[in-house]
C-alpha cells in the first residue's frame, strides 16, 4: 500500500484558505477531504538509500548539543527486531542537537531557544521498539525547521530576498511566527538577529524535513504492508502554563493530556476513545482537540479510510520536567511507565473491528 508522501514545491500557490489553524497557538480547525488531498498529491523526487533507513544507537541525549555541524543523520529510526504492532511512534519536535549555523545567527541564550522543544518526548517513548513499534524521532530542533508544519510555510519578512511563488506566505501559524521555520521561540522572544535568505530555508527543509518525512512514510507503509492498517501516534508536550477556554468563556489549565483527531478526521472514533480510557484510569485529565487538534503530521497522514489512523498526544511538561531546568522531574518513572501501557494498549486495538476491542 502506498502512504501520501509530503509534496513537492509546485508552480503554483499552495491553497491554504480551508486550513488556517494552528496546532500550537489555538484550536485548529477541521481541514477538508479536498485540501488534504491535495497535500499528499505530489511525491518527493529525492532518493530513498538504505542509508537513510538504518538504524542508530540508542543512545539519549542528556544535555543538547550545541554547536553541532550540519546534519548527517537528521532521522533516527528505532526499529524492533521484529514489528509486531501496528504503531508507529513519532516525536518531530524532541531533536535536541543545534547546530552552528542556528547558532551564529542568534542572540538567545540556549534555554530561551530550547523553549520550543518538546523535550526528552522521545525518551517518554522509549519503550515503543521493545513492544514491537518503530519510533522515528527527530534529530534537529523544531526552532531550527519544524516537521509538523507543511515544507514551505515561510514569513517573507523574515527573508532578504523574494519568495518563489509556491510558498505559502499567509496563514494563522506563519502570523503568530511558528511557520516552518519559526520567526520566534515559544515566549515569542525573536529568534534571529537579521534576516535569512531563502536558499537557508531551503537547505533546512531538503536536509532535515524531507529526510524526516521520509523515514515516516516509510514506517508507516511497512505497517500498512505488514498489518493492513496503522495506528501514528504523533507524540508532542506541551507547557504546563497553557490555558483554555471553557464552555462558560472562562480561561482555565490545560489538561494533563490533550489528544488530537483533527475533530474526527484523522483516526478512528473508538481509538481515541480507547486512548481517554487508559489515561484516564492512569490518573490523568484528559481533553480531546482542545487546545490542540493536530499538526500536519496529524491532518497529513490520517486517513482513516484507507488503514491509516494519526492520532496527535500532548502532554503537559510538568508531569516529567523540570520547565525551568530542562531536566528530568521525579515524574518522569511515572509517565514513561504510562505511555509504554499506552502504546501496548494502541497495538492491541485494530480499528477494524473496533467494537471488538476490549480493555
Amino acid at each position: 500500500m502506498t502512504v501520501l508522501r509530503p509534496p513537492e514545491p509546485v508552480t503554483r500557490p499552495v491553497d491554504c484558505s480551508k486550513s488556517e489553524g494552528m496546532d500550537e497557538v489555538l484550536d485548529s480547525g477541521r481541514e477538508t477531504a479536498d485540501s488534504l488531498q491535495n497535500l499528499g498529491s505530489f511525491v518527493p523526487s529525492y532518493p530513498h538509500s538504505q542509508s537513510d533507513r538504518r538504524e542508530s544507537p540508542n543512545t539519549p541525549v542528556d544535555n543538547p548539543v550545541l554547536g553541532s555541524p550540519a546534519f548527517d543523520r537528521p532521522v533516527t529510526v528505532e526499529r524492533p527486531p521484529r514489528q509486531t504492532l501496528a504503531v508507529v511512534v513519532s516525536s518531530p519536535h524532541s531533536g535536541q542537537r543545534y547546530p552552528q549555523d542556528l547558532l551564529s545567527c542568534t542572540d538567545l541564550d540556549p534555554l530561551t531557544l530550547r523553549s520550543s522543544e518538546d523535550t526528552f518526548v522521545d525518551e517518554l517513548f522509549a519503550s515503543a521498539p521493545e513492544l514491537g513499534a518503530p519510533l522515528v524521532k527527530a534529530e534537529f530542533p523544531r526552532v531550527y525547521v519544524d516537521a509538523n508544519r507543511e515544507p514551505f510555510e515561510l514569513d517573507p519578512a523574515m527573508f532578504d530576498d523574494a519568495l518563489p511563488d509556491y510558498v505559502t506566505t499567509q496563514n494563522a501559524r506563519i502570523a503568530a511566527g511558528l511557520g516552518t521555520i519559526a520567526r520566534v521561540v515559544s515566549n515569542s522572544a525573536p529568534v534571529y538577529r537579521g534576516k535569512l535568505r531563502f536558499a537557508d530555508a531551503l537547505q533546512r527543509i531538503d536536509g532535515c524535513w524531507r529526510p524526516f518525512h521520509a523515514a515516516l512514510a516509510d514506517a508507516i507503509e511497512e505497517t500498512l504492508d505488514r498489518f493492513g492498517y496503522c495506528i501514528l501516534l504523533d507524540a508532542h508536550s506541551m507547557p504546563s502554563n497553557v490555558l483554555t477556554l471553557g464552555a462558560d468563556g472562562r480561561a482555565y489549565p490545560v489538561a494533563d493530556v490533550v489528544l488530537g483527531d483533527c475533530h474526527g478526521g484523522s483516526c478512528s472514533t473508538q481509538l481515541v476513545q480507547r486512548c481517554e480510557r487508559v489515561m484516564a484510569r492512569q490518573g490523568y485529565r484528559v481533553h480531546r482537540n482542545t487546545p490542540y487538534a493536530g499538526g500536519f503530521v496529524t491532518r497529513h497522514y490520517g486517513r482513516p479510510e484507507s488503514g491509516v489512523h494519526a492520532l496527535q498526544i500532548e502532554l503537559k511538561r510538568g508531569l516529567y520536567m523540570n520547565e525551568r531546568r530542562f531536566q528530568h522531574s521525579g515524574g518522569f518513572a511515572r509517565v514513561a511507565a504510562d505511555m509504554r501501557r499506552l502504546v501496548a494498549a494502541l497495538g492491541s486495538f485494530d480499528p477494524r473491528r473496533p467494537w471488538g476491542d476490549a480493555d
